[in-house]
């Protein structure tokens, strides 16, 4: 799965005083699966793009309204992220739609949790490219 990630971090704009802190992004390209409970407590499916400590991007069938508040439910490695999250304007891809999200009430633990998950995918796509050493 290494393979498939790439990170990205955050962006200067404007001069370096100006500097936008974003926490870091891994793509995930579809690797890892997602629930979204909708506030009818109906459940779909979807995958992660792009995820962070803030919020991400996932790919789904059919796009949700723009804020939207859901439930997301997912397992990644050894932490399952139980969290509410508002969905934000939904953009069209070749096969179905990619729509990013805010986390709104991921706790402490599972932030935690979340970022050093998300960094052993950079730890080793970064192993990876540089020949498994």
């Amino acid at each position: 799965m290494a393979d498939q990630v790439e990170s990205t971090s955050g962006e200067v704009s404007g001069n370096a005083s100006n500097f936008v802190n974003r926490p870091f992004r891994v793509k995930l390209r579809g690797s890892v699966l997602v629930l979204v409970r909708l506030p009818n407590k109906r459940d779909i499916q979807a995958k992660f793009h792009q995820l962070s400590t803030s919020g991400g991007v996932i790919h789904l069938e059919k796009p949700l309204e723009e804020k939207l508040e859901v439930e997301l439910i997912f397992h990644i490695r050894e932490a399952t992220i139980r969290s509410k999250a508002q969905m934000l304007f939904p953009m069209w891809a070749t096969q179905g739609w990619m729509q990013p999200f805010r986390f709104k009430d991921l706790s402490d633990t599972s932030r935690e949790a979340l970022g050093a998950t998300l960094k052993t995918f950079i730890g080793e796509a970064v192993q990876s490219a540089a020949g498994g050493r």
